[in-house]
């Protein structure tokens, strides 16, 4: 797939002005949205991804969309698995609900920021080393045992070396004072609580990040697809977030259906690694003949119908009464 550097530009710059808009809007209005206006967002957001992908497929053919559409669906997924732990964020930091937009999107763009650096150095690291698929793949399983063993417990966060830090050298004043980050209070400016929910969000998006961004190498390795699949992901997470509310605790197997999800494309990094098997430590650096290549509509079936597994799942379970997070 060859994207020239003005559809890079043009996409930057749309996409640019959507999260300002979005960012204005809330700056002007804090409020906690309701469950109409934020399913119109959500509706929105996934309608703009659609539309997207329509368009990879009429520009790009249905590979192309096929591989993007997989990779926002992966992204999406994990996304949603990590609203738990912005739940236990907010209220850890006990962040009026009528603020926790603002935390949301400024910690959506601080994602992106990192995550934009993240791909641009999985694909340098892509295009120069495959054997990196190897480490990939090896990571995802692991990621993928740790998230099924631990899919019964209840989520925790763990402050931070960085928030305890901010904490104790910091000033910090006793309120949010409208979402602001500064305050002056007796004749000196301190920092508000809002400041270290930030820190706390956006070193919590970096650690997602570890896992998200090889998951969706191992979905497509197009830089482009990657990084705009991870921005349909990200920008409608804020709604999101408001949107589900108590339906969260009812998602109980949702860790499990992830788990199997990321174990899957960690297989598939493998296998497309022993494929294309340069390692001198792998078969004396030939390429292995009997690793299988997964086809991308195989892909998307199996991680729609692993997520639509869970998710029922999940809701007959909650409509039984039994087990919650």
């Amino acid at each position: 797939m060859d994207v020239s550097g003005l559809v890079w530009a043009g996409t930057l710059v749309a996409l640019t002005a959507l999260l300002t808009a979005d960012l204005l809007i809330i700056g002007r209005r804090p409020h906690e949205p309701s469950v109409r206006e934020s399913s119109l967002w959500v509706v929105c957001y996934v309608g703009l991804a659609l539309i997207f992908g329509a368009g990879l497929w009429l520009t790009a053919g249905a590979s192309v969309a096929g591989q993007f559409y997989t990779g926002w669906l992966t992204e999406y997924s994990l996304s949603v698995d990590n609203l738990f732990v912005f739940v236990i964020i907010m209220t850890r930091f006990a962040v009026p609900r009528a603020y926790q937009q603002k935390v949301l999107l400024i910690g959506i763009v601080l994602a992106l920021v990192m995550r934009g650096g993240f791909i641009a150095a999985g694909a340098a690291l892509i295009s120069q080393f495959t054997w990196v698929f190897y480490l990939f793949g090896a990571f995802l399983i692991y990621t993928a045992i740790n998230l099924a063993r631990h899919s019964e417990s209840s989520e925790e966060f763990t402050e931070n070396v960085l928030i305890r830090w901010s904490r104790r050298a910091l000033p910090i004043s006793r309120g949010y004072h409208e979402a602001r980050l500064t305050v002056r209070e007796g004749g000196r400016r301190t920092f508000t609580p809002m400041l270290i929910v930030m820190i706390a969000i956006g070193t919590t998006d970096l650690i997602f990040a570890l896992d998200s961004i090889p998951a969706i190498f191992g979905i497509t390795q197009e830089p482009y697809l990657v990084f705009t699949a991870n921005v349909f992901a990200l920008m409608g997470l804020r709604q999101l977030y408001f949107l589900l509310g108590g339906l969260l605790d009812r998602l109980i197997y949702l860790s499990v259906g992830l788990a199997v999800v990321l174990g899957f494309i960690g297989i598939k990094l493998i296998l497309e690694a022993l494929a294309e098997n340069r390692l001198p430590l792998v078969n004396g650096g030939e390429h292995v003949g009997w690793a299988p290549h997964i086809p991308i509509w195989l892909s998307l079936l199996v991680i729609l119908g692993t997520l639509g597994t869970a998710t029922a799942a999940s809701l007959i379970k909650a409509s039984r009464g039994v087990g919650v997070r």
